[in-house]
This record gives structure tokens, C-alpha cells and sequence, in this order.
């Protein structure tokens, strides 16, 4: 019965993350319909194309180095720890193919614990966290649309989601992470892993690229370019929305038995768990998750006097904004956030937009970068004396250890963006030439597909003849 029982757990435990990873990979069909609906007309295919083809970059590396820097790094290493072996995350490991290695713990590298477990989950566990480290990468892309290269785009997307935000989500996030042991970092979906990192970086990207020409008036005031087909843009975002509720399925572990957790968790039930391992609930994340979302997206609609491009997207950053600690608010207190904290950085978008002459296309450094650093500062806060983990001994939530973290992920997002985005304008890889700013970026493909069409129209008519 209890090999069974096992079995049945594991099974069910692939399926769940199957399923999460197909709920996910909607948040990108919401962002390339959402960058397509912001761009002007003469834009549109460099600009799916530039986001789309971050998802095949970023796969590859995940799968040569990503995976493994999340394992090897939860103690920095050299602050808690040393590094840590993870055979079930290196790319040569017959753990890696498990298709093809089938359970063979009597294989080299692979013993009978990490046959059992990984034969099994990991490919969905990685396909999970590639879905984030995806996400990560495509929210610098909408901010820099129509004037970045793609290459520069893809140089930052590969840095950013195989390797930075891996790496804080190794110390803020994994269970033995070194944050959350000594500084009681609380970030249970990512308000600072994922979107603090990712509003770092695309700041420091804007910071390097310059404004689109036209967006700003001699006189410095800025004009507004607005969306070329908001249905687009509303669709992209309700695409989005319905994905990020699969990202906060994937930040659950489903099912655990309290005895394989040596902390604080006890009893005979089994339970799920957030990313910390502490126990959660499906039914609690919903709450919050739907409270933040309309908390953000009423005081959105009050701000922005009913614009819709803001009402929704603050509706976005009234889930990010809540995000740190959805996993222990009260459902009020995740809409009080989620309301409150999108105010601000509406307010703080159009401020760095006229002071700093920073031109964002679709307001991801305010609602992922502003939001995600507020979201873990207010965490801190309110969480304050909670446990970080179930296990013994690690510091408890406090204001400062979440304030502390907060700022790490964004320096973390925007120093090594910026150090390679100057690299890439000194050799005139980053922005394309104003020419063809100008004219479009589609301008050489648009010329192309009417040249086809005029050549066999032309055959056509003569076929007629």
C-alpha cells in the first residue's frame, strides 16, 4: 500500500507541473500579443519575432547551465556554504535524459534516492523554472520595443534568464537558500526573484537605449505614443494574468509528507507546501490572488481615470506588488497592497518618465521592477516575527532582511545589464540605426512581402491571359 501510495503521489506530482507548464507558456502568447498591440504597425514582426525567439535561447541555456545554478548556489557560495553537488541538474547526468537512462540508480552519478525522485519530476520541475526564468527574460523585451537590436535583446535575455535571476533565486528562494537562512528573506512568488531582477534590468537597458524618437518634445515633455490596437493589448493581458495563475500553481509543491521535512511541520496529513517548503494551500493563493488582482486593477481605473492600458496593467502589478507574501495575507490585505502599492508606481512611472527622460514602452520598470521592490519592502513589514521556513534555525521574516533582499534583486538586475548594454552600444549593437527607426523596423520585410505579392499578381494576370 505504501509503495503504491508513493507511486500515486509521484504521478500525480508530474501531472501537476505538466500542468502548471502549459498554463505558463499562456503568459508569453499574452506577451507577444500585448508587445504587437503597444508597437506601431511598422514594427509588428521584429517585434514578435525579438520576444519570441528569447523562448528557444533561453531553453537551451537553461538546460546547459540554469538548472544547475539553482542547485549549486544556495549558499552563495562561500557565505553559507560551499558549493553543492546537484548530479540531477547537470546536462551530462543520465538524469537528464531520463527517457533514455530509465531508472538506474546502479548508473554512475546516480544514486537509488535520486533515481527514485528525479526519474520522474525532472523534467517537469525543469520545465517549470525555465517557464520562470522565460518570464524573467521577456519583461525587459515590451520596455525597449521599436529601436533595440534584436541580438542586443537576446544577449540580455539569456544573461538574465539562464543566469541572474537563477542565481537570486537560489539564495531568496530555494528552501536552503542563504537569504533565507540568515536574513529571513519571505518572497513566496516572486515579487523580487522574478519581477524586481527583471525591472532592474530593463531599467538599466532603457537607461543605455535612449528614448524612441519622437517621444519626447524639444522642450523635454514627453508625448504619448499609444497603443496601435488596444484589443490586442487587453487580450495579451488577460493571457497573461491566466498564465501567472499557473505560475503560482508551479511555486506549490503539491503534495509532502511532514516526515520528510525535519522542521516544524508535524502530524500524519499530508500537505502542500510553498517554494519554502512551509505548509500552503491552493485555496489560500486563490484568494489572494484574485483580491490582488482587483485591489490593482480598481485603483488603477481610479488613477488613470479609466485609461485601460493602466486599469489592467496595474492590475498585473496588484498581483506582483502581493506576491512576496500571498502565501500568508489575509485575502484584505492582499487587496489593501494590491491597491495600494500599483498607486505608487503609476505615479512613480510618469515622475522618472519627465525627470529622467526614461522612455518605457509599457511601464514594465514600474510594474515589475517598482512593484516587485515594493511588494518584498511591504512584505517585511507585515510579515514581521513570522517563520521564513519550517526549518530550525533560520531568521525569521523582519523588515530589513526583506528590505535588504529587495535591493539586491533589483542591483542585481540592473548592474550587469547596464555594464553589457554599454559594451554593446560602444560596438553600435544595441540600438538600430535612426534610419530605420524611421522607417520601421519591418521596413526591409515589409518591402520583401510586397514585392512577392506585386511579382505574383503579376504572374496572375498574365496566367489569365
Amino acid at each position: 500500500m505504501e509503495g503504491n501510495l508513493n507511486a500515486l503521489t509521484t504521478i500525480f506530482t508530474e501531472f501537476y507541473y505538466w500542468v502548471t507548464i502549459v498554463m505558463m507558456f499562456l503568459i508569453h502568447v499574452g506577451f507577444c500579443m500585448y508587445e504587437v498591440g503597444v508597437s506601431r504597425r511598422r514594427n509588428h514582426l521584429k517585434t514578435l519575432m525579438k520576444n519570441a525567439m528569447a523562448i528557444p535561447l533561453v531553453t537551451i541555456t537553461f538546460y546547459f547551465f540554469g538548472w544547475w545554478i539553482y542547485f549549486g548556489f544556495p549558499n552563495g557560495p562561500g557565505i553559507a556554504g560551499g558549493l553543492v553537488t546537484a548530479p540531477f541538474a547537470e546536462p551530462w547526468n543520465p538524469l537528464m535524459g531520463t527517457h533514455l537512462s530509465g531508472v538506474n540508480p546502479g548508473e554512475t552519478g546516480v544514486t537509488p534516492t535520486d533515481a527514485a525522485l528525479w526519474h520522474r519530476l525532472n523534467g517537469v520541475f525543469w520545465g517549470a523554472f525555465l517557464l520562470f526564468s522565460i518570464t524573467t527574460a521577456s519583461i525587459i523585451s515590451g520596455s525597449i520595443i521599436e529601436r533595440a537590436r534584436s541580438g542586443a535583446f537576446w544577449i540580455v535575455a539569456v544573461l538574465i534568464g539562464s543566469v541572474l535571476w537563477i542565481l537570486d533565486a537560489s539564495w531568496g528562494w530555494h528552501p536552503q537558500g542563504w537569504m533565507v537562512k540568515l536574513w529571513g528573506y519571505h518572497d513566496a512568488y516572486a515579487s523580487g526573484v522574478v519581477h524586481a531582477i527583471a525591472g532592474g534590468a530593463a531599467l538599466a537597458f532603457l537607461i543605455v537605449l535612449g528614448p524612441r524618437i519622437g517621444k519626447f518634445k524639444p522642450d523635454g515633455t514627453p508625448r504619448d505614443i499609444p497603443p496601435h490596437n488596444v484589443w490586442l493589448v487587453t487580450i495579451g493581458l488577460f493571457l497573461i494574468f491566466t498564465g501567472f495563475w499557473g505560475f503560482y500553481a508551479a511555486c506549490n509543491i503539491p503534495l509532502i509528507s511532514p516526515a520528510t521535512i525535519a522542521g516544524q511541520i508535524t502530524g500524519e496529513t499530508w500537505t502542500a507546501t510553498n517554494i519554502y517548503l512551509a505548509p500552503t494551500t491552493l485555496s489560500a493563493i486563490t484568494f489572494n490572488f484574485l483580491m490582488s488582482l482587483s485591489g490593482g486593477m480598481l485603483a488603477g481605473y481610479i488613477v488613470s481615470k479609466g485609461d485601460p492600458f493602466w486599469t489592467f496593467s496595474m492590475g498585473l502589478c496588484g498581483i506582483i506588488s502581493a506576491s512576496a507574501g500571498n502565501d500568508l495575507y489575509h485575502p484584505i490585505q492582499a487587496m489593501l497592497i494590491g491597491a495600494i502599492v500599483p498607486s505608487i508606481c503609476y505615479k512613480l512611472h510618469y515622475f522618472v518618465e519627465r525627470r529622467f527622460k526614461i522612455d518605457d514602452a509599457v511601464g514594465a520598470v514600474a510594474v515589475h521592477g517598482y512593484g516587485g521592490f515594493l511588494g518584498v519592502v511591504v512584505a517585511g513589514f507585515m510579515l514581521w516575527g513570522q517563520p521564513s521556513s519550517p526549518y530550525e534555525g533560520f531568521a525569521h521574516i523582519n523588515p530589513l532582511g526583506n528590505f535588504a533582499g529587495a535591493v539586491l534583486m533589483f542591483v542585481l538586475g540592473f548592474v550587469p545589464t547596464f555594464v553589457v548594454c554599454k559594451i554593446l552600444n560602444s560596438m553600435n549593437l544595441l540600438r538600430v540605426p535612426k534610419k530605420v527607426e524611421l522607417e520601421g523596423v519591418d521596413f526591409a520585410l515589409n518591402h520583401a512581402f510586397e514585392a512577392s505579392v506585386r511579382e505574383l499578381g503579376t504572374a496572375e494576370k498574365a496566367m489569365i491571359k
